[in-house]
């Protein structure tokens, strides 16, 4: 006999709201995105619990983990209230495959100290997208067993996917034309 405690209530509703009004999951607060996905805004110090309260909740993959440089960028998707935007911002979706549902999650990463607290520990499968985050960002994922560059030579100085990383030029050879 399975033990309950395993289990999630798969028709439990997690949405609650503040005092304020505004909506909550997993004691972050909650937007929609433009598709009706549901969007979760973590401090970096809750992250850790709302993710195992994520996982609890039967999203037991994590699909993709990126991050956004919001250096350049003035159209920012809109923040809830009380969410101070950062330079960089980390994203990751899950899936519940029983409830056919996907959740993503968005973290503020302040430039001055750009660390999230790593997946690996509760979701295996981030830590590739974690390494690669941190390869192309720069951003540090605490816990992480592993992080190295996966993508650029050890030795690479930089990370080429930050919107203040000098762009290259490789000179282009022509063929004279008569």
């Amino acid at each position: 006999m399975a033990d309950e405690t395993d289990t999630p209530d798969e028709t439990a509703d997690p949405t609650e709201s503040a005092a304020s009004g505004a909506p909550v999951a997993y004691g972050a607060p909650l937007t929609l995105s433009t598709d009706d996905q549901r969007v979760i805004h973590p401090t970096r110090e809750q992250w850790l619990l709302v993710a195992s309260a994520i996982l609890a909740d039967g999203y037991r993959m994590c699909i993709d983990l990126t991050a956004v440089d919001f250096l350049t960028n003035p159209r920012r998707p809109e923040l809830p209230a009380g969410v101070e935007p950062e330079r960089f911002e980390v994203v990751a979706s899950f899936m519940n495959h029983q409830r056919r549902e996907r959740i993503r999650a968005r973290i503020q990463v302040p430039a001055d100290d750009p660390t999230v607290p790593s997946l690996t520990t509760l979701y295996p499968g981030a830590d590739y997208l974690e390494r690669e985050t941190y390869d192309m960002f720069g951003i540090a994922f605490d816990g992480h067993p592993d992080l190295s560059r996966i993508l650029m030579p050890e030795n690479w100085e930089g990370h080429p996917l930050r919107k203040d990383y000098a762009t290259g030029a490789i000179p282009v050879q022509f063929k004279e034309t008569n």
